[in-house]
């Protein structure tokens, strides 16, 4: 982020912009304080630490030298000892504090916080012999760890998060006189602490372990490529292939955007990452400062929800729903990919509101060629990857394991230093952020092909090893760090030019200052998801789950869209002022599961990744929601804009993502959820697509020419049903029909292998509640009918009136996590409607489209002809 930006007004006043926004994203991101002289190297010195400590866990290392094995636990309190250390030394307490050094107050509370934190390992084998019984000494350093870890979250997240967790943390004592809905028997302090601090319950739980075993190495994977170039490289990219378009540099800022959105999990960090770049060039073909700013903004805080890297709380996800990172890219990627085409497709349609052009290009290059060139390299990119995955899958049958990894060891190296060479023969990559002139496509794509090769690694890792996100990032990062030290020594090599020595300390120097900046840039994660865990820690110590859903039904009265609105608001507000990931563990832990239990109440069974993902998507465009939103003011430090009137507009352009959580809760086939076949996968994309450009156009009023409001209304429409077709259809033939439940074993024993089978129960909870709710049961393989209900969980016998009644729930059955229970009723089996397919509805909706399309057309001719 050491890039000037430079703009018409004059490079002072670009520098200027510039530096505010590094300094603001140093305030929120990485701490404020650059300290010189022995503290700045101790500051240095423990963030470097931080990240040795993470790559050691992280690695297979421990295990084979039989020393230094950490279990989570542990792991998770030196990960906190060292956040909230660096919080404090690297976070001043106020806006007036000292920047330049730090006081010893601040000292002070730094070990006494790493102390508290490190209690849980320091004194692991002595906390041991007494769960559930703390003495005195547990009970203080408890109770302080708590209050410290609020300061330090004020100071790395401000206040909004702290007070969150301060009225979480009252309502444990004082819950008795909260109203009848809510109110419960208070826990007293020596439970309280022990829940939130001794345990892994709390502060310890899910939330900093996935912090500490899978986001801190992804971070650390992006601050290496960052420092490598490949952020640069990235930009560069976009510009040649986009820059010449109609307001190229904006649709560039979209596609830059998202692929550095691989490096950084912050949308405020890619910002400035990218707008440095993108938003005086923005400026300088047309757009207005705050165009400029929001059309960044748009596309920075979509970055993290870009698969193969996204944003801390898709690592969460993996945890809460026990499902692999795979299946959690799988879900995202149809949607960001949409959302983007989406925005690029918004850009195109100011630029032609502006009647804007592209930047000029140094060789011109038709449109056909390029596109040519980009199908051919992705056709031979496709043959490389099978080429290998079939060539290593034959290796592993013939080669022992330590064989087949040094293989794969000297196939990578030999790739790197392949595609360096390539590299060492195009023109160097500029740094300059004054574009005038767009680059060829070719050389500037081939300058750094070297950079995906890590990225390729992680990937292959995940989805073809199926390793652990953990680890897949550590081996990513490894082949990172030898990049990053030996990329300009090799160059120099190869080429013949250059002081090969004096390279390779400059890549250590490289390799040192990543490490930093990779610790610096986690230090408000570690804080936030242990803050968070706060929250989490209420919940389940106060039975909150329960509680959410009795009073969000009684706000919402049982409507799930009103449910899935105040979700939505929710995740806004608190997201104005907490980071995504707190956010997300907050807004999940309290209305997903009253998202389920009430769709189920409803009728409708919504997947809890569908949720959980709704959840995520709400966090992230918080951070341009006004008047808060955090990367709009550093949007507008750049451009010069209004702050505000930058949100605002950059919320106008991401209303395509905010109806997109909506969408995919009533039609899971955007999540490819019981999507098996690339060509059902292919049809859901090409209807998606069409009908988010037609909102597209329709939002932004315009679709060949400005739109009338009708029109607008038409597109709207057109769009829902292409969305939603099955809306429409079952106004017309009942999307299910009902059957007696005693037909349960014979539809039972219909039902395809791993069939799922739909049934209504109705019975009475614990607590003397009534509940009525349909419920998915899995069958397994193809069997009786009986048998295959028991693998559910169930063991049945005839009732009165057509039920069937619950004679048994097996122990740590699907069942009962559903929450059936003895002497509960099966009223009835609900089947499919085999009606005619909603798909019919396409048909309206196009021709609704077509006319539209032909009614600007004719406008739009007859306006040339008059002109």
């Amino acid at each position: 982020m050491g890039n000037v930006a430079h703009d018409e007004g004059g490079g002072g006043q670009g520098k200027a912009q510039a530096a505010t926004a590094e300094d603001f994203v140093a305030s929120v991101d990485t701490g404020a304080r650059t300290p010189a002289g022995p503290t700045g190297k101790v500051l240095i010195g423990v963030a470097l630490l931080w990240s040795l400590f993470q790559l050691w866990y992280s690695s297979p290392l421990p295990f084979m030298f039989g020393f230094g094995v950490f279990d989570s636990t542990e792991a998770r309190s030196i990960h906190l000892a060292f956040a909230v250390f660096l919080t404090y030394t690297a976070y001043p307490a106020f806006n007036s504090s000292p920047r330049d050094r730090i006081p010893l107050l601040d000292w002070l509370l730094a070990l006494v916080a790493a102390y508290c934190a490190a209690y849980l390992f320091l004194f692991k084998n002595e906390l041991s012999t007494r769960p559930g019984a703390p003495i005195p000494l547990d009970v203080y350093t408890a109770v302080i760890g708590v209050i410290l870890l609020l300061e330090a979250t004020r100071r790395a997240l401000g206040p909004p998060l702290m007070v969150v967790c301060i009225v979480f943390l009252s309502y444990t004592f004082f819950s008795e006189y909260m109203p009848s809905v809510l109110a419960r028997t208070p826990a007293s302090l020596n439970k309280a602490m022990s829940h939130q601090w001794l345990s892994t319950e709390g502060v310890f739980g899910v939330a900093l372990g996935v912090s500490t075993s899978m986001v801190f190495m992804f971070v650390l994977f992006g601050a290496l490529l960052e420092k490598a170039g490949a952020g640069n490289y990235f930009i560069r990219v976009a510009f040649s292939m986009m820059g010449h378009m109609r307001g190229g540099p904006a649709k560039a800022a979209v596609v830059s955007s998202a692929l550095t959105g691989m490096i950084s999990g912050s949308s405020i960090a890619n910002v400035v990452t990218t707008g440095t770049f993108t938003i005086p060039l923005m400026k300088k073909v047309g757009f207005s400062a705050e165009k400029a700013g929001a059309v960044e903004v748009a596309s920075s805080t979509n970055g993290q929800l870009t698969p193969p890297i996204m944003g801390a709380a898709a690592f969460l996800m993996v945890e809460y729903l026990g499902i692999s990172l795979v299946e959690v890219m799988k879900h995202a990627v149809l949607p960001a990919f949409i959302s983007y085409v989406a925005l690029v497709y918004i850009v195109h349609l100011e630029a032609c509101k502006l009647e804007l052009k592209g930047l000029p290009r140094k060789i011109p290059i038709s449109g056909l060629r390029l596109l040519g060139s980009f199908l051919i390299s992705f056709v031979i990119f496709s043959l490389v990857c099978l080429a290998v995955y079939y060539v290593f899958g034959w290796m592993k049958g013939t080669l022992l394991s330590g064989g087949i990894f040094w293989v794969a060891v000297a196939a990578i190296f030999f790739a790197y230093v392949g595609l360096l060479w390539v590299a060492t023969k195009q023109p160097p990559l500029e740094t300059s952020t004054d574009i005038t002139e767009l680059p060829d496509p070719g050389p500037t794509v081939r300058a750094g092909l070297h950079y995906l090769v890590p990225v390729f690694v992680l990937v292959w890792c995940l989805m073809v090893e199926r390793l652990s996100p953990g680890l897949s990032a550590f081996w990513a990062t490894v082949l990172m760090m030898f990049i990053v030290v030996t990329q300009k020594p090799l160059a120099a090599l190869l080429t013949g030019v250059g002081d090969r020595v004096g390279l390779l300390k400059e890549g250590g120097r490289d390799l040192f200052d990543g490490l930093v900046s990779g610790a610096r840039n986690m230090i408000g994660i570690g804080v936030a998801t242990a803050a968070a865990g706060v929250v989490v820690g209420t919940i389940t110590l106060m039975g909150l789950g329960q509680v959410m859903t009795e009073f969000i039904e009684v706000i919402s009265g049982g409507n799930l869209m009103l449910i899935l609105v105040l979700t939505a608001v929710i995740s806004l507000l608190l997201g104005m002022g907490l980071p995504t990931t707190a956010n997300y563990i907050v807004v999940s832990s309290l209305m997903a599961p009253v998202i389920v239990s009430l769709g189920a109440a409803n009728g409708l069974l919504v997947p809890l990744v569908a949720v959980h993902m709704f959840v995520f998507y709400f966090g992230i465009l918080a951070d341009d929601t006004p008047p808060v939103g955090l990367a709009a003011f550093a949007a507008a430090a750049i451009s010069g804009g209004d702050p505000i009137k930058t949100g605002i507009q950059g919320f106008m352009y991401d209303i395509r993502t905010a109806i997109l959580p909506f969408l995919f809760i009533f039609n899971t086939d955007l999540l490819l959820i019981d999507v098996h076949s690339i060509w059902h996968a292919a049809l859901v994309f090409f209807f998606a697509l069409v009908a988010m450009l037609t909102f597209a156009s329709a939002t932004q009023g315009f679709l060949i020419v400005r739109n009338k409001i009708w029109e607008s209304l038409i597109l709207l429409l057109v769009a829902f049903t292409i969305f939603r077709p099955g809306f429409w259809m079952d106004q017309i033939v009942p999307p299910v029909i009902e059957v007696p439940a005693t037909r349960i074993f014979d539809v039972a024993a219909g039902l395809p292998d791993n069939g799922r089978l739909r049934v209504q129960v109705e019975g009475e909870t614990l607590e003397g509640k009534q509940v009525s709710k349909a419920v998915m049961l899995p069958l397994g393989a193809p069997g009786s009918g009986e048998d295959r209900v028991t693998h559910s969980g169930l063991e049945l016998i005839p009732g009165e009136n057509d039920t069937m009644v619950v004679d048994n729930v097996v122990f740590g059955s699907t069942a009962e996590r559903l929450g059936i229970d003895f002497d509960w009723v099966i009223t009835a089996v609900i089947l499919d409607n085999n009606g005619p397919p909603k798909e019919l509805f396409y048909i309206p909706a196009f021709a609704g489209l077509v006319l539209v399309w032909w009614l600007q057309r004719r406008r739009r001719s007859r306006t040339a002809e008059m002109a």
